[in-house]
């Protein structure tokens, strides 16, 4: 396993460039299973999860091309339609490919994709909604069987709202099988966030007809199949929100360019709170940094409210604010890994019942800290930009699952950040002592 040396307290400087949303690229991705024709999808990021969302792609007759940042598709043969265990299980979005293989084959079989660091992520909402359009689900040593029946799968109102809200991967997988469904489907409930819309107008590029994408109310009229396209994928605004926490972390001017100001008005409202402005011109975003932020509290609900994914970034700038700050997290009550990892950095965080209290400290300091999931990595690599001395962050492999080249693009800021092999993990000592 590889690790972050970093050392803290450099001030950052220049313009770092946005890479195309991960969890946009996903489910576009899986739209090729979609269509015969051949499709080229630009901006989609070089990361550990696109990677497998291809290899499962391969596995489902799709033939890839990696070329000058973007993904050749074209779709070879239909004789396999499950998605196998040892790929879905490296990620949960690996579950985008049932909607689409089911709308476009008639059948499915999808390996469930088992528990999450951050909490309990349940795929009720998925199996609720294809149900809805006629599927016959059944659950089979750890596989999801769906099927349509016979003379295809037909249009219905479908209600998506669950415990926490609405769900961006039902959203999209109900959506993409509704487009080969007959008559006419309604998502009342459905996720508004800016992938979703991507998606739609992905697959309204491809032949679609889906109306009210960015809406709780998608109306999909049933289509009998689609075509290539040429698509480039939004930016990845949780990956923006990051790069604007850090420049605010290390009192930095830095521009942030190539994101879409209007996915984060949340964020950015929350920044104004915090007394840290955000110019804006354009595309770009530069960061008006202050002496030491604000206090301020703050809920994560659906789009378009204050994101989860930017939970664990923005904790660690309260982390430094004057006063106290408080999150309530609405989305996955448990998912604040990041704080205790932040303590051992000298952060004064306190959770429970899915709510953080964040007193403010004058700085923090470095230590050995670990990822635990991929947000929670990425907020202790700002945090430790910000630190006084040296922070060793182990288990970086998260980071590669959502941020393209992270230290790399950080180091041309002024970062002094480098990865080595980590020979002090736990799991890397006991695998190298299984060996002898």
């Amino acid at each position: 396993m590889d690790a972050f040396i970093i050392q803290g307290g450099a001030r950052l400087s220049g313009t770092i460039q946005v890479s195309g949303s991960k969890n946009a690229s996903l489910p576009i991705l899986a739209a090729s299973l979609m269509t015969d024709q051949p499709c080229v999808f630009r901006k989609v990021p070089e990361l550990s999860d696109t990677k497998t969302q291809v290899k499962i792609l391969n596995t489902l007759g799709v033939e890839t091309r990696w070329e000058k940042g973007a993904v050749h598709t074209r779709l070879r043969d239909t004789d396999n339609s499950t998605a196998p265990y040892e790929l879905v299980k490296q990620m949960r979005a690996g579950v985008c490919v049932l909607g689409p293989l089911l709308g476009a084959r008639g059948h499915a079989t999808v390996s469930l994709p088992g528990g999450c660091v951050i909490g309990e992520r349940p795929i009720d909402l998925h199996l609720r909604g294809l149900e809805a359009l006629g599927a016959i689900i059944t659950l089979d040593k750890g596989n999801i069987h769906a099927k349509a029946p016979k003379g295809g799968l037909r249009g219905a109102e479908i209600y998506l709202g669950g415990t926490f809200g609405s769900s961006v991967l039902a959203t999209d997988n109900v959506m993409c099988a509704a487009v080969f469904a007959k008559g006419t489907t309604v998502i009342e409930c459905a996720a508004c966030e800016p992938e979703v819309v991507d998606l739609a107008d992905c697959l309204n590029a491809m032949g679609a007809k889906i109306e009210g994408a960015g809406s709780p109310r998608i109306t999909i009229h049933g289509v009998k199949r689609l075509k290539g396209v040429d698509w480039t994928v939004i930016p990845d605004r949780i990956e923006t929100a990051t790069f604007l926490i850090a420049g605010a972390l290390t009192r930095s001017p830095i521009t942030v360019a190539g994101g879409r100001p209007d996915h984060l008005i949340a964020v950015l409202d929350i920044l104004k709170r915090m007394g840290v402005e955000v110019e804006r011109k354009g595309n770009k975003m530069t960061v008006v940094p202050c002496e030491r932020p604000r206090a301020t509290s703050l809920t994560t609900l659906p789009y378009p409210a204050f994101p989860t994914d930017v939970q664990s970034p923005i904790l660690t700038l309260m982390a430094i604010a004057e006063g106290s700050s408080q999150v309530t997290e609405r989305i996955y009550p448990d998912r604040f890994m990041a704080a205790a990892e932040l303590k051992r950095m000298g952060a004064n965080i306190s959770t429970s019942n899915g709510q953080a209290v964040i007193h403010g400290v004058a700085k923090l300091s470095g230590a050995p800290v670990m990822a635990s999931d991929l947000r929670a990595g990425a907020a202790l690599t700002i945090a430790a930009l910000a630190a006084e001395g040296e922070t060793r962050l182990a288990r970086v492999y998260h980071i590669d699952r959502g941020y393209e080249r992270f230290e790399d693009r950080l180091r041309k800021l002024g970062a002094r950040i480098e990865r080595v092999k980590d020979t002090e993990d736990p799991l890397v000592i006991a695998a190298a002592a299984g060996q002898q």
